[in-house]
């Protein structure tokens, strides 16, 4: 059965006492959905602190491709396991565009995740270029099969998927429900073809959770959340208002 949650993507925001409020409204929301924050590096202390016991979830935004070494400003997948980190993002647009990170590196730092035992978040997704190219399948698609190859598709059922139209970031344009579902659909598509070394379909890899991101409001959450292969939300501006992430988190 497919997990449902909602992932909050704080990126460069928060304060310690502003993270305090947000957590304190946060953490005693009950819903049957999984809900999680993935806060900066210097947070991560206090989002254990304040979270342990609770039904949110935390994690990180980038990790690491390495282990250990002479990496300055680098943090390691063992280092996100010392303060419970359940979650991370790989692949997100804003590391792909701005920090130069290619499929390469993205399917690196996933394999490091799984090593350590946190869960990755695979972001994949298009440029507007690319949408208005026709190429938005083969770019998810390469973005996702980079990963694969490399962890190998069995491995991949211990993840999870991300969808973000990079054009409906931060934009305030949002990918309409039918538009995500046919994108959704597509990738649920490919997973269910990716093969063990045998050349064998993994059945379970059509269980593995997609969830879209690309500027979810609680104005539009359910309606997003309500096309059969999109399974909860990546969420980014809504996820530092209390109001607005429960909003979204109770819509999944």
């Amino acid at each position: 059965m497919r997990q449902r949650l909602v992932i909050g993507n704080w990126k460069l925001n928060g304060s310690l006492a502003k993270n305090a409020a947000l957590l304190t409204a946060l953490k005693t929301h009950q819903t049957s959905a999984i809900g999680a924050v993935c806060v900066p590096m210097p947070y991560l202390a206090q989002a254990q602190s304040e979270l342990t016991g609770t039904k949110l979830a935390w994690g990180a935004q980038t990790v690491s491709e390495q282990a250990s070494g002479a990496y300055t400003g680098e943090v390691s997948a063992e280092m996100l396991v010392e303060f419970g980190c359940k979650y991370a993002l790989v692949g997100h647009s804003e590391r792909r565009a701005l920090f130069g990170e290619t499929d390469v590196m993205v399917a690196n730092k996933f394999a490091r995740l799984l090593a350590a035992g946190v869960t990755p978040v695979l972001c994949v997704g298009e440029t507007l270029a690319e949408r208005e190219a026709g190429t938005t399948e083969s770019v998810v698609q390469r973005q996702l099969l980079a990963v694969a190859t490399v962890v190998g598709a069995a491995a991949m059922q211990r993840a999870i998927l991300a969808y973000e139209p990079v054009w409906a970031i931060g934009t305030g344009k949002t990918a309409s429900p039918e538009q995500a579902q046919e994108i959704h659909a597509f990738l649920r598509g490919c997973l269910r073809k990716l093969g063990d070394d045998n050349g064998k379909c993994v059945p379970l890899l059509a269980d593995m959770p997609i969830l879209y991101g690309g500027s979810v409001k609680a104005s539009n959450a359910a309606a997003i959340f309500a096309m059969p292969d999109v399974d909860g939300g990546l969420i980014g501006g809504a996820a530092l208002v209390a109001e607005d992430f429960l909003a979204i988190w109770s819509a999944a």
